[in-house]
Formats: C-alpha cells, structure tokens, sequence
C-alpha cells in the first residue's frame, strides 16, 4: 500500500506543480496559480500521515517506508529550487519572460554552484535521516526497522562522496577544455614595405 502511496504523492506534487504554472502563465490567473504551487508541499504531509498509520498499524519497515522519508527529505530541501526551475522555464515559454540562464560550468562559480547542491543535499539527508531515525524510535524494535538504519547508512555514503565530489572544485576548479574555449581570432599583422 506505501508504495503506492508514494507514487501517487509524487504525481500529486508534479500536478500541482504543473497545475499552477499553466495557471500562473496561461490562464493569467496568479493568485490560483500561488494557491497551487503552495499546496505542492502538502502533499508530503499526506505520505508521512499514510508512512505513520503503516507503521503504527504494526507493519514492519520496507524499503518503501525509507523511500518515503527519502522523498519528504529531498522535497523540503530541493522543492523550492525545482519549483523555480520549471517556474523560470514557463515564464520564459509562456509569458515572454528571460531565458534560463545555464549553469555555470568552470571557475569559482561552477564551484559555487556544486557547494550550494551539495548543501541541500545535506538538509535532504538532515530530514530524511532524523524522520528514519524518529520511525526507528517510534516502533522500537530492530528485527522491524532494520531497512530504515540499512538506508540511512547507505544514504549516509552517498552523501560522503557527493561531499567529496562537490567539493572538491572548491580546491581544484573545473576548467573548460580544449575544445569548449573559443579560439582567438588571427590578428592581423601589417607587411611594411
């Protein structure tokens, strides 16, 4: 049942999202388009409220269970950003607005970027963890909860290499290839005589 749960919390969320931006940007209806992108969050309240019956009903952890904490981790921490993204997107599709501006891809700013990435991942992992955590606390019993310590030991991993990669432009800076700088135009050089 949580599995299913979960899938359908994530289409609610992609709806809602999609919902208010064709409000917001086509119908020219701003306030039903804020009132649905608002109402995108609260979908996370629905999977933990369904995650915590589950669970309290005497169900034993799945992997499931740990997804959905994955999930709510993951949509506080990058929800706004995501919802940002796709929000400067239909702005520029639909109401004239900027185009995107790309990612940086070298230097400092590059650089920049991964460590601002990488910090919300850090929240995401913060959330996510303290929610498997509070499961694990709440049922009380390991032989029931050992998917949840299983994935937040494995969560805890990635979130060391990603660390690391992130990082590390900090210290050692992407640098465009090759083939990605443009090459100097020839100068041109008077012959006296």
């Amino acid at each position: 049942m949580i599995v299913a749960v979960i899938v359908a919390c994530e289409v609610l969320f992609w709806v809602f999202i999609v919902a208010g931006l064709v409000a917001r940007y086509v119908l020219r209806r701003q306030r039903l388009g804020g009132v649905l992108l608002a109402a995108a969050p609260l979908v996370d309240l629905i999977l933990l409220t369904a995650s915590v019956i589950d669970l309290r009903a005497g169900g034993t952890a799945t992997m499931a269970h740990a997804l959905a904490a994955i999930y709510i981790g993951g949509s506080v921490a990058f929800g706004h950003s995501m919802i940002r993204w796709a929000d400067v997107r239909f702005a520029h599709r639909f109401a004239g607005g900027p185009a995107p501006t790309p990612k940086p891809k070298y230097g400092r700013a590059h650089a920049a970027y991964e460590r601002k990435a990488f910090a919300r991942h850090v929240l995401a992992w913060a959330i996510g963890c303290s929610l498997l955590g509070a499961a694990i606390l709440l049922i009380g019993d390991v032989s029931r909860t050992e998917a949840l310590f299983n994935t937040a030991r494995l969560w805890t991993l990635v979130l060391a290499i990603d660390g690391a990669i992130s990082l590390s432009y900090t210290f050692s800076p992407k640098k465009p290839k090759p083939d990605d700088v443009p090459s100097p135009e020839p100068q041109r050089v008077d012959a006296k005589g």
